[in-house]
């Protein structure tokens, strides 16, 4: 997809939604479709406001591009961008009873993490960071205070005493 802007001419390539990528895919589905002015017709500011229909088609063909080729049968009744879009939602986020589950697995997985001895620090926050992304896009918000903790709880014996200095340094501050 191309826009138009001072200084020539910009090019996005166009994220296709896989199982795995929901979060993430929107985020830049909804970036990309903003910076061309067509959210606008998925996002709905104003109840009862009619949407242009150049760009409701505009938008149909950006998001039957971005999904996959088995779903463009399944979402092709949809007339509305919003449908589309809500539709892909709930198919991937799901229903509140699916997205409970979600954060409870994802909990699970928090308290089950534990960093190994031959794996750095970077690769474990790198982890805790992942899992963190994971629960706010499902609607959860795990505390940075709760993530620190589980990073110094989850330690390898090896690290113990910088564990506990670190522990007394922030008792005594």
């Amino acid at each position: 997809m191309t826009l138009a802007r001072e200084g020539g001419p910009m090019t996005y390539q166009v994220p296709v939604l896989t199982p795995i990528n929901y979060p993430v895919w929107a985020v830049k589905v909804k970036s990309i479709m903003d910076a061309h002015g067509i959210w606008e017709t998925v996002n709905v500011r104003v109840l009862g406001e009619e949407t242009d229909t150049k760009k409701k088609k505009q938008t149909l063909a950006f998001l039957f591009q971005a999904i996959p080729e088995e779903m463009v049968l399944q979402m092709a009744s949809y007339t509305d961008p919003k449908q589309v879009w809500d539709g892909l939602k709930t198919r991937y986020l799901g229903v509140d009873r699916v997205r409970t589950a979600r954060v409870a697995t994802l909990k699970r997985e928090l308290e089950g993490l534990h960093m190994k001895e031959d794996e750095t620090i970077d690769n474990f926050v790198t982890k805790l960071s992942g899992l963190a992304s994971k629960a706010r896009s499902v609607g959860y918000e795990i505390e940075e205070g709760d993530l620190v903790k589980r990073l110094l709880d989850s330690m390898p014996k090896s690290f113990l005493q910088i564990v506990a200095s670190i522990g007394q340094c922030f008792e005594l501050c």
